[in-house]
């Protein structure tokens, strides 16, 4: 799709969201994060736009071909969920359900209240929910509209970090069972980290980047990095449990890391991300350290910012990741692109989400 126009929401981006991944779009509020998801939704019309799901055109000013919202396989989810409040959760399930057969309509909602897990809920109105609740239910009947596109509008904003995490895992699991895109919108990095498999970057409703997380997180000449968080995101499977040591043992494109303890099944997937902070570097394997990780690789990068810091990009087989260290240090050792070089991590510093 592809969206421009100079105002009075300046907007000039063009990206794709294939069937199975996630985007997100991440910037600052103001940088027309939201106007995106309503062009696409139908809600809202640029002066240039073009909209596409699979072979259907939804948008297309040159035409102009436009498809009516109410028309639009898509489920919104919207940051105040938008619930009917004299509906119990599984009335506002069937109410978006009208495009199937009436005798099919309460069996579908009941089999999506399931799949969120809010069965034993179905009876309770949106004031007897908790926020956590009422944000599942508009999933469900988000879905109910068998969508080709998923949109997710700060989907998390109204609820705390703890129940956060518990709601990005069910969030995950639900896209796992689905094959359409799902396009998430939020000005939290976490959100990102945590659901994300690519990523668009807004800066006053221009796209600044776009493409794969893990290689848009590896990026150091990416000055948005330093206000989300420096850091190197990818895949990791839990490949061995270590109760007696308190570790978990992880395998990457790249080799091993060990992790604090954490609830993990063995075989799971899971997302690793590390801080550059957290990053030490050395130009000979050590020894006598407290520290597990000791990664061998090569320099692939180095992003000379303000006087003081230096970001260095480390190649550790099939992963980037990124060390913040000082303009002394990579003169000192010295680093350069191309040389070999150890990447240091402690275990604790190795932030995993299930």
């Amino acid at each position: 799709m592809a969206l421009r126009q100079a105002g009075p929401i300046p907007l000039d981006v063009e990206f794709t969201c294939d069937a199975g991944d996630v985007l997100a779009i991440f910037g600052p509020s103001g940088s027309g994060k939201t106007t995106i998801l309503r062009s696409i939704a139908g809600l809202y019309r640029p002066e240039v736009a073009t909209v596409r799901a699979g072979s259907a055109i939804w948008t297309d000013t040159r035409t102009p071909a436009f498809t009516p919202p109410h028309l639009r396989a898509v489920g919104f989810v919207f940051q105040e969920y938008a619930l009917f409040p004299h509906l119990t959760a599984v009335g506002n399930v069937v109410a978006a359900l009208g495009h199937r057969p009436r005798a099919e309509r309460l069996a579908r909602a009941d089999e999506l209240l399931t799949l969120v897990h809010l069965a034993e809920h179905r009876d309770r109105r949106p004031h007897e929910l908790s926020g956590g609740e009422r944000q599942r239910v508009a999933v469900a009947r988000a879905l109910a509209r068998d969508p080709s596109v998923l949109l997710l509008d700060e989907p998390f904003a109204a609820v705390d970090r703890r129940l956060r995490r518990s709601l990005q895992r069910e969030v995950e699991a639900i896209r796992q069972t689905l094959d359409i895109p799902l396009i998430l919108v939020t000005h939290d990095f976490d959100d990102v980290v945590r659901l994300a498999t690519h990523l668009l970057l807004l800066e006053r409703g221009r796209g600044v980047a776009s493409g794969r997380l893990r290689e848009l997180t590896s990026r150091p000449d990416l000055p948005w990095l330093r206000d989300a968080g420096l850091g190197s995101v990818f895949d990791a499977r839990v490949v061995a449990t270590h109760p007696g040591r308190g570790l978990v043992e992880l395998a990457f494109d790249g080799g091993t890391l060990l992790t604090a303890s954490a609830p993990l099944a063995d075989g799971s997937s899971v997302r690793v991300r590390i801080a550059a902070r957290d990053v030490i570097l050395a130009t000979t394997a050590p020894g006598g350290l407290s520290l597990h990780n000791v990664l061998a690789g090569t320099v692939s990068g180095i992003e000379r910012g303000d006087a003081d810091h230096v970001v260095v990009q480390v190649t550790v087989g099939g992963e980037q990741f990124l060390a913040e260290v000082t303009t002394d240090a990579v003169d000192r050792l010295p680093v350069v692109v191309g040389r070999p070089i150890y990447a240091l991590v402690k275990s604790v510093a190795v932030d995993v989400g299930g």
